[in-house]
């Protein structure tokens, strides 16, 4: 993604993050946020990755309110390891709303 060579709609994009539309959506608004940085995952981040987690949270708060679903409500999900269903070696968190959630999730 952060190459290009995989097609998506970016909806934003910094020196640091990248963000785009799933392309396989499990809800209404369906965004991934990645750090350009290769990270593989929440148990690789080290001190110097702080800024660039706070950069995803404050522009998943920013994507959520473009997307008009702040008002009602949002998840940011990250998946850390196999078991937790993370499926791609690349931290990433999801950005999901639009619709109503359950609880627990899985």
């Amino acid at each position: 993604m952060v190459s290009g060579e995989i097609k998506t709609e970016i909806v934003f994009q910094s020196d640091t993050i990248l963000c785009f539309r799933d392309i396989n959506p499990q809800a209404p608004v369906h965004i991934l946020l990645i750090p350009k940085k290769h990270i593989a995952g929440l148990n690789d981040i080290s001190k110097e990755d702080i800024p660039v987690l706070g950069e995803i949270q404050t522009v998943a708060q920013l994507l959520a309110k473009q997307e008009a679903i702040d008002a009602t409500g949002y998840r940011l999900v990250t998946n850390c390891g196999a078991d937790a269903g993370q499926a791609v070696a690349h931290l990433h968190y999801h950005l999901l709303g639009g619709r109503k959630f359950g609880w627990p999730p899985g």
